[in-house]
C-alpha cells in the first residue's frame, strides 16, 4: 500500500523513489512487525489473560511443565494480525502471490484458533480431533492449491521441481501437482505445531527459516540473480520476500514476550498459521524440497514422532525415543529447556546455511 502511495511521489520528495526497492521494503516489513509485536503484545496478553484463556497442560509431559499452566495461550493471533498489517502496508497489492500467502497464513491461523477454543473450552490440551483439523486444512490448501494454478503464480513449467545440489535434474509431478501442494502445506503447518512445544522454541526457528526465505524469494524473483544460481526463475516472487521479512520481524517481536519463562504461547493459532504460510511460499517460488533442508529443525521434530508412533505400534510398545517430539527427548535427557531451545536454534541455523550454500553446489 504505502509503495503504491509514495512511490509516484518521488520527484516532489527526495528520497521516496527507495519505495520501489524490494530490499528497502523488506526491512521495513520486518522492522514494522516487530515494532507492533512490542507494541501490541503487552495489550494481548492482558486480555487473553482476563478471558482465561489459559494453556492445559497434559500429565503425560515433562513434569516441570505443569508449572506453564494458566500461561495465556492463542497469542498467534499477534502473530497473524501483524504479519497481515506489515504486509498490506509494505507489499504491492497488485501481486496475487502476496493475496494467496495471506489466505494460507489466515485459513491455516483460523483453523489453530478454532483448535485452541475447542482445547479452553474443553478444559483439556485436546482440541479438534486429528481427523477434524485435517479435513479443515485439506480444504485451505485445495482452495490455494486451486488459485496458485488459475492464475499461474509458479511461473513457466509449472509442475517441475526444483531439486537442491542438482542443476539440470527437475523432475515432472504432472497430474500430482496439486496432491503435492497439499502435502508441502499440511505438512509444514503440522511440523511447526509439532515444534512449539518449549519457550521460544517454534518462533525462533520460524525467524530463521523466515530470513532464509526471505533470501531464496528475492533470488528466484530476480531473473538474472535466478539464472545465476540456475534456478527456476517465478516472475513476481521477489515480492513474497516482503511477506517473509514481516515473519521474520513478527517472530522476532513475539520472541520478547515468548522466550523462556514465556508470558503467552502461539498455540495452534500460530504455529498453524505460519506453517501454512511456510509451505505456500515454498511452493510458490518452487522450492519445497529446499525447504526440508532449511526447515529441518521442523523435519527433526515431525520425524521424530512419526518413528516414535510407528516404533511404538509395530514393535509392541517399545519406544526410540524417551518421548516425542524430540525437544522433550533431550529434556528428559537431563538438559535444561533454555539449553534446548538453543542447541535446535543452532541446529535451525546451520540447517538454513546449508539450503542456502545448496544454491551454489550444484
Amino acid at each position: 500500500m504505502l509503495p503504491w502511495l509514495l512511490y509516484p511521489f518521488r520527484d516532489m520528495v527526495p528520497g521516496f523513489s527507495v519505495f520501489r526497492y524490494i530490499t528497502f521494503r523488506v526491512a521495513m516489513a520486518a522492522a514494522t512487525a516487530m515494532v507492533l509485536s512490542l507494541l501490541l503484545g503487552p495489550f494481548v496478553i492482558r486480555t487473553l489473560t482476563a478471558l482465561k484463556m489459559g494453556q492445559h497442560i497434559r500429565d503425560v509431559g515433562p513434569e516441570h511443565h505443569r508449572s506453564k499452566a494458566g500461561t495465556p495461550t492463542m497469542g498467534g493471533i499477534l502473530i497473524v494480525l501483524v504479519i497481515t498489517v506489515s504486509t498490506l502496508l509494505w507489499c504491492e497489492l497488485s501481486s496475487g502471490a502476496i493475496w494467496v500467502v495471506l489466505l494460507s497464513l489466515i485459513g491455516f491461523g483460523l483453523v489453530g484458533a478454532f483448535d485452541d477454543a475447542q482445547k479452553l473450552l474443553k478444559k483439556q490440551n485436546l482440541g479438534l480431533t486429528s481427523w477434524q483439523k485435517m479435513l479443515l486444512l485439506t480444504a485451505i490448501s485445495l482452495l490455494v492449491a486451486g488459485l496458485i494454478l488459475h492464475f499461474g503464480l509458479r511461473g513457466a513449467s509449472t509442475s517441475k521441481l526444483s531439486v537442491p545440489f542438482f542443476k539440470n535434474f527437475k523432475p515432472d509431478v504432472g497430474i500430482f501437482l496439486i496432491p503435492w501442494i497439499w502435502l508441502v502445506m499440511v505438512g509444514t503447518s503440522n511440523a511447526v505445531n509439532l515444534t512449539d512445544g518449549l519457550d521460544g522454541l517454534a518462533a525462533g526457528g520460524t525467524l530463521i527459516v523466515a530470513f532464509t526465505f526471505a533470501i531464496l524469494s528475492y533470488a528466484v524473483g530476480h531473473a538474472k540473480i535466478a539464472a545465476y544460481l540456475a534456478v527456476p526463475h517465478v516472475p513476481g516472487g521477489a515480492e513474497l520476500s516482503v511477506f517473509m521479512g514481516a515473519m521474520a520481524g513478527a517472530c522476532l517481536g513475539f520472541l520478547w514476550f515468548n522466550a523462556h519463562p514465556a508470558e503467552v504461547f502461539m498455540g495452534d493459532t500460530g504455529s498453524l498459521g505460519l506453517g501454512g504460510a511456510l509451505g505456500t511460499v515454498a511452493v510458490v517460488i518452487k522450492q519445497e524440497l529446499l525447504l526440508v533442508i532449511a526447515g529441518g529443525l521442523f523435519v527433526l521434530e515431525a520425524v521424530s514422532v512419526i518413528l516414535q508412533v510407528g516404533s511404538y505400534r509395530l514393535r509392541g510398545g517399545k519406544r526410540i525415543f524417551r518421548m516425542a517430539p524430540f525437544h522433550h527427548h533431550m529434556e528428559l535427557g537431563g538438559l535444561q529447556e533454555t539449553k534446548v531451545v538453543i542447541r535446535l536454534w543452532i541446529t535451525a541455523i546451520v540447517c538454513s546455511i546449508l539450503a542456502l550454500s545448496s544454491l551454489k553446489l550444484r
